[in-house]
């Protein structure tokens, strides 16, 4: 299986499967000197864990993180690969033998199929193996090392539930949004109170309904500088592009006004620029999402990602045996969300954090060799 590396400084290496022994993340290119604990990147395993509402699947996992190389004597980074691994804990026999049982009939979403075609009969059929959202811890933990170091250059990420079906949420600042966020905590992980609670109610009715449902994520990093992103195959909103279009279940993703382009004209669409008091540029609206020709312009960068129904659902649905080349219908099995929009928020911040980090590293990198003078510095 190839693909499971990202970056091309800060190079982020992953493995593990939804019902193996657990999952291992290897960091390469991290800084030395950095001083990090498990407690730093536990927290955000903790929204991305499953089990902890009645929106949740019931999987208890307590994805409890343990740096295993990389850290010197004093806690701070040595500049070798930093090791991370979260083990798998809830794996009973009972889950393990319900898949067994369906081990040759395709459900519909899922990658068993495309598995199946690449594979053949040793791709792993339990948990949907690789594909299982299950790996998106690893990437939890990744992005958590990737925001400490974020944190030394002023730079946050955030990301949050902005729609759920047809339930959207009013347009807020950055500020507000991260008030809303830790003042207003809800498994949903969506800043606005009462739309929180009717997005619950929505997800909550879907489950009794046996069904699933969707939304759209927004994800805004600020701080960032400009100049980051290599033209022309590696401009950074490329490789986010890519980054977020790797995380399961994500179908779309847009910066700025994305599609909204299509229906203005470029009177309308072009991000004005202007000096102010201090002497500095900024911009008078931001629809390219902070980004000029893929590179970042200094602005806030913002994008939104589209989250598709959980695959997993408590309807029955006709699909296909491959062992017996039958048509076949397939009765619910294990345990699924009813939604996964709320536990996608840490694993979207995860990869826009790593694709910043790499790109800042290229971008430095680039500039000492380079040594051009000019105005403005990464």
């Amino acid at each position: 299986m190839l693909g499971n590396t990202f970056g091309r400084m800060f190079r982020v290496t992953a493995c593990g499967e939804s019902y193996g022994g657990g999952l291992g993340i290897i960091i390469d290119g991290m800084p030395a000197g950095i001083r990090i604990t498990e407690d730093d990147i536990q927290p955000d395993l903790d929204r991305r864990r499953p089990g902890r509402s009645e929106i949740d699947s019931p999987r208890r996992e307590k994805d409890r993180v343990q740096i295993f190389a990389g850290i010197g004597q004093d806690g701070h980074t040595t500049g070798a690969p930093l090791g991370l691994i979260i083990y798998n804990v809830d794996t009973e026999a009972i889950h393990i033998q319900e898949y067994r049982d369906y081990r040759w009939l395709m459900r519909p979403g899922h990658a068993e199929f495309t598995y199946y075609v690449k594979y053949g009969e040793y791709a792993d059929w339990c948990g949907a193996g690789r594909a299982s959202g299950r790996e998106t811890a690893g990437r939890v933990a990744a992005g958590g090392v990737a925001k400490k170091i974020l944190q030394r250059e002023g730079i946050e990420v955030i990301a949050y539930v902005k729609q759920l079906a047809d339930i959207q949420c009013p347009e807020m600042g950055f500020e507000e949004i991260k008030k809303g966020l830790k003042e207003n905590p809800s498994p949903i992980n969506c800043p606005h109170k009462e739309t929180a609670e009717k997005m619950m109610q929505c997800t909550l009715k879907a489950k009794e309904e046996g069904d699933t449902v969707g939304g759209i994520l927004e994800f805004i990093a600020h701080g960032v500088p400009p100049g980051l992103g290599e033209p022309v195959f590696d401009k950074m909103e490329a490789t986010m592009s890519m980054g977020l279009m790797s995380i399961p279940a994500v179908k779309a993703v847009e910066f700025g006004l994305g599609f909204g382009f299509a229906t203005t004209k470029g009177s309308e669409s072009n991000d004005i620029m202007y000096y102010d008091d201090q002497g500095r540029v900024r911009f008078r609206t931001n629809y390219g999402g902070g980004f000029l020709g893929g590179v970042s312009c200094g602005d806030d960068i913002v994008g939104r990602v589209c989250v598709k129904p959980t695959s997993t659902i408590s309807i029955k649905q006709e699909t296909i045996n491959v062992k017996e080349h039958k048509n076949v219908i397939l009765s619910p099995i294990t345990r699924r969300d009813p939604t996964i929009c709320g536990r996608v928020v840490p694993v979207v911040e995860a990869m826009v954090a790593i694709c910043v980090v790499d790109h800042l590293m290229m971008a430095r990198g680039y500039e000492a060799v380079q040594r051009v003078e000019k105005e403005y510095t990464i």
